[in-house]
Order: C-alpha cells, then sequence, then structure tokens
C-alpha cells in the first residue's frame, strides 16, 4: 500500500502541474482536485494497521508530499494537511475516532494555534472566536480549532498544570463553521487557507484532545511533533522542480552572443551544482533527522532517548528547508532572467509559494529559538509542538 499511495501521487504530479494555473485562479482546489488527492490514499497514509491504514512513516509521507508538491504547492499542502487526520486521530479516544472518522480518506483541517475561546458547560464546551489559514477548510469533514479554556468567564488550567491558562484542541463538523472568503495571497494561493469563526458551537468533551496525552497505539507517530514533519516535504518538491526546469532550460537554449549552449556556460554549470549540492544537503538534513528519530520511536524508546543534538536536529531541519528552498527557488529565477518574470513560467509560481511556504510557524525565527533554548538548557517557546519537552 505504501509504494502504490507513493506511485499514484507520481501520476498525479503531472496532472496537477497543468492544472496549477486553475487552482492558482480558484484560490482553493477544485472539487475534481480534492477527489483526486482522495484517489491516491493521501488522506489516510497516516492511518496505523490498527485502523486498517498503511501507516506510512514520517520518511514515507514526506516522499509522498514531495512527489505531490512537484506538481503544485498548493494541492500538496492540502494534502498533508488533510493527511493529518490520522494522526490527531491518535489523540481522540479510540472509540469516539471511530465514529467520528468512519472512513480513512475524511478530512480535517483548521489552526491548532488557541486563537479562540471555550467556556466549560455541563458535557462540554461552547466554542467561540475567529481563526486564521485554515488551509483546505473548505473542502473539509471536519475543523480542529485551538482555543483557550474559561469556566466561570475566568481563565482555566487543570490542578498541577505548568499553565496558568490551558488551552485544547477542539473538533467540530465542517457544517457548524462559517468560512471567511478572504484568502487573497501572493503564492500558496489555491490552498483556500481562508479564516473560520464559530459563535458558541457546543463541543462535547470527547470530542477535544491535546497532543501532550496520546489515547491510540504508541509509536512514533504518537507524538506532539508528528503532524508538522512531513509539511517540509512541500518546499522541497517545489525547490526539484525548479532545479529541473533549470536543467531543462539549460540544454535547450542557445546563447547567441556568447555563440554556445548554456549547457556549456561555466556559470550556469557551477550555479546549478552549487544549487544541487544545497538542495541535497537540505534534503538530507530532513530525512536524516526523521530517520533517527523514528528508529528510536519505533524500538520503543521515547524523545528523551535522542541526544540533545538529535532531538534539535528535526525542527532545524524542517526550518532549514523551508528557507533553503526559498533561496533555491529564487536563484533558479535569477539564473533564467527575464525568462523568468513572465506569468507563464512556472518560476513565477514556484518564487511566490516559496516566498509564501517561508513564513509559516516552522520556517520562523521562534523556531531558532525554542531549539537554542532547548539546547542551551532553557525554556522554549514552542516546546511541546516541536517535541522539545
Amino acid at each position: 500500500m505504501t509504494n502504490e499511495i507513493l506511485r499514484r501521487a507520481r501520476e498525479l504530479a503531472p496532472v496537477l502541474r497543468e492544472r496549477a494555473a486553475e487552482i492558482e485562479a480558484n484560490r482553493t482546489l477544485p472539487a475534481e482536485v480534492v477527489e483526486l488527492l482522495r484517489a491516491t490514499g493521501v488522506f489516510g497514509m497516516c492511518y496505523g494497521p490498527e485502523w486498517g491504514g498503511p501507516g506510512l512513516t514520517s520518511m514515507e509521507q514526506t516522499e509522498v508530499v514531495e512527489t505531490l508538491a512537484y506538481g503544485d504547492a498548493s494541492a500538496a499542502w492540502c494534502a498533508v494537511i488533510g493527511a493529518n487526520t490520522g494522526i490527531y486521530a491518535r489523540f481522540l479516544d479510540q472509540t469516539v475516532a471511530k465514529e467520528v472518522f468512519p472512513r480513512l480518506d475524511l478530512v480535517v483541517a483548521g489552526l491548532l494555534q488557541p486563537s479562540g475561546r471555550a467556556e466549560r458547560v455541563p458535557g462540554g464546551f461552547r466554542l467561540s472566536g475567529r481563526w486564521s489559514f485554515g488551509s483546505g477548510v473548505k473542502h473539509a469533514d471536519w475543523v480542529t480549532s485551538g482555543a483557550f479554556i474559561y469556566e466561570g468567564g475566568e481563565p482555566w488550567a487543570a490542578p498541577g498544570s505548568k499553565h496558568r491558562h490551558d488551552s485544547r484542541q477542539f473538533l467540530v463538523r465542517r457544517e457548524q463553521v462559517e468560512v471567511i472568503d478572504n484568502w487573497n495571497p501572493t503564492g500558496l494561493r489555491g490552498s483556500g487557507s481562508c479564516d473560520y469563526t464559530m459563535d458558541g458551537v457546543f463541543v462535547p468533551e470527547e470530542h477535544t484532545y491535546t497532543f501532550a496525552t496520546p489515547q491510540g497505539r504508541s509509536g512514533p507517530l504518537a507524538q506532539p511533533d508528528s503532524f508538522t514533519r512531513a509539511m517540509c516535504g512541500v518546499p522541497l518538491g517545489v525547490a526539484r522542480a525548479a532545479l529541473d526546469h533549470v536543467r531543462e532550460v539549460a540544454t535547450t537554449r542557445y546563447d547567441r552572443m556568447a555563440g554556445r549552449g548554456w549547457s556549456e556556460s561555466w556559470r550556469v554549470q557551477t550555479e546549478v551544482a552549487r544549487l544541487e549540492a544545497a538542495f541535497n544537503a537540505a534534503r538530507e538534513g530532513v530525512y536524516g533527522a526523521m530517520r533517527r528519530q523514528w528508529a528510536v520511536l519505533s524500538a520503543g524508546g521515547t524523545l528523551d532517548d535522542l541526544a540533545p543534538t538529535e532531538r534539535a536536529a528535526a525542527p532545524l531541519s524542517w526550518l532549514h528547508a523551508f528557507r533553503s528552498s526559498r533561496e533555491t527557488v529564487s536563484r533558479c529565477y535569477d539564473l533564467l532572467q527575464s525568462w523568468s518574470i513572465y506569468r507563464s513560467s512556472p518560476m513565477d509560481r514556484w518564487l511566490r509559494d516559496t516566498a509564501v511556504l517561508a513564513q509559516h510557524l516552522v520556517a520562523q525565527d521562534r523556531i531558532l529559538q525554542s531549539a537554542g533554548a532547548y539546547l542551551l538548557g532553557s525554556e522554549p517557546e514552542f516546546g511541546i509542538s516541536l517535541g522539545l519537552v
């Protein structure tokens, strides 16, 4: 099944490339494209065999995402968001999770950061607020949203909590959410990452969860950082596409002023080699950190069994993949010069997509702070979500 999902992703990638302009103009994935993704099995790739799922490793998930991003970044971004449904299911009560997700191809979208307000009421919570960056929310089946908890109008924290104000994740049906059609960014335009709101929606207690307490089968994917790992497959896939495009152009273009083909140009040769080296190093950094982490966790160990440098390597490799992919695409754009500037060139879209991807939380300086603080024995700002605490 693992190889089958990757095979289908490879077959779909050129279709996504052909439809990239349509996806971008639509500002969200067309329904037909969502179904094409669903047919690959990508939305169910994080479910384990106890669910009847393929149980792809983090490395295999990332390779699938890279492959889809080679076709279109927005489609791949929505694919990895939807695929995380199988990870969220591990943090819900398993009986409830199987009621909520009767099929393995349902999609959960939403913003995990606690941007809402959840007031305790008998049997659950009343959830209100506005959340940004709901990638794929228009085609989602369920929406998960982070919110701070209140009781009697006052901030609430569990006894013994190290936080003065606790937050949780709240799972609601898509039809209970009002989507605000405000997604009109520079790049990643087809991801439909709209804002959405809720006003007093009742969420039963059993439809809430935290990433600190997995409920399902233990293992490498029952970790608080597991839903962020494959995301870097998107910028890596775009960078690979840009590099291959440059090589294709270089083998066909002739420099009349120099009287030789681009493939014979010292400038082109050295820049292509330099960019390949940078890409290979960034990609191996991601997969190397994943393989080490996966080996420890699949053997029954915990993140505490990793050396500090090994444990920090994962979030640092994600950040580096996002940022270095943006640089790779930018330099490819410069290498092709004025041929890159037209909307008909894929370089234009790749430049804008990677610029927006590099603004994501996992590519921000606060990740450097969190990893650096951890390495120095201080307090990471985003320790739990990065698996550092």
